[in-house]
């Protein structure tokens, strides 16, 4: 029997979202948490439940930094652009908002160190050594692969942004940690369904701003857009104001697709559905079905 990994992505695609997906499409949750609990990398720990969205029954897919990690990023109003009351100044720093489809995933590649008032200095980690990260996770060499892959267009697309070689893109400690998480879930969940092609038909494309450490930028962020350019990713414009499709779930959709059309006709043999962590225009909800084409 041939099966297909359909990722649906309607409502867009973030790390998290694609990770509680293939995990509820029957992806082995021990499988993806013996990868994480074995990476070389401190400040995390992961939390899969299920929640309530758009009132359906969802699987949720959750990267918990510690009180030292943690940048207290959680406000709404940065994905259009509005300071908070008191302006922190912690607005999408080096990417340490835990990408929930929310665009909290933002300038890695700026390498500059920043105290974020907990009196804890972090550190930035290069492409090599997420690499090394990657390498040392307990997974298979398939899931390796895909892990890989999918770190290498983030760092590709950052270094783009950023307008500097790949070997001087510089990940904040904490984006990284969270980044780092998402891929490897991915990557394990993927690899366990093996599944013969990945479906990945278009990436809805939203509107407006997001606020980076720089300021705003436009949605699609310019990783995200960068990502669809150098992976040929179809993206079809709607009108929803926030940002749908993050640099990592871009990336997830780049490093997994095989095709972008669905079989004329086809089964659907297993369903999961994975939580976006922001309230936007649409369900909120990740899709992942496993399908068997049929003659």
């Amino acid at each position: 029997m041939t099966k297909l990994l359909y990722l649906e992505c309607t409502s867009g695609i973030s790390g998290d979202m694609c990770a509680a997906a293939l995990i509820d499409a029957g992806a082995s949750e021990q499988a993806v948490r013996e990868a994480l609990d074995s990476l070389p990398v401190e400040g995390f720990a992961v939390e899969i439940s299920r929640v309530v969205k758009s009132g359906l029954d969802v699987c949720d897919f959750k990267v918990v930094l510690d009180a030292a990690h943690e940048n207290h990023d959680h406000d709404m109003a940065y994905l259009h652009g509005r300071e908070r009351d008191g302006g922190h100044g912690h607005e999408h720093e080096h990417g340490h908002g835990h990408d929930h489809g929310s665009g909290h995933e933002h300038d890695h590649g700026s390498g500059h160190e920043h105290d974020h008032g907990s009196g804890h200095e972090h550190h930035h980690r290069g492409p090599a050594q997420i690499a090394e990260i990657i390498d040392g996770a307990a997974m298979t060499e398939g899931a390796r692969a895909i892990a890989h892959r999918i770190f290498d267009y983030v760092a590709a697309a950052e270094a783009r942004a950023h307008g500097v070689p790949l070997e001087q893109v510089h990940f904040h400690e904490v984006g990284a940690v969270d980044s780092i998480a998402d891929i490897v879930a991915i990557a394990v969940a993927a690899d366990d369904l093996s599944c013969d092609g990945v479906v990945v038909t278009d990436l809805p494309c939203g509107w407006g701003t997001v606020r980076c450490q720089h300021g705003l930028i436009p949605v699609p962020a310019p990783a995200t857009a960068f990502i669809a350019e150098a992976a040929g990713l179809p993206l079809a414009p709607v009108d929803v104001e926030g940002e749908l499709v993050t640099p990592t779930g871009a990336a997830a959709a780049a490093a997994l697709r095989t095709r972008d059309a669905l079989p004329e006709r086809f089964a659907i043999r297993a369903i999961g559905m994975g939580a976006g962590k922001r309230a936007y225009d649409t369900p909120g909800i990740l899709r992942a079905m496993i399908i068997e084409p049929l003659a």
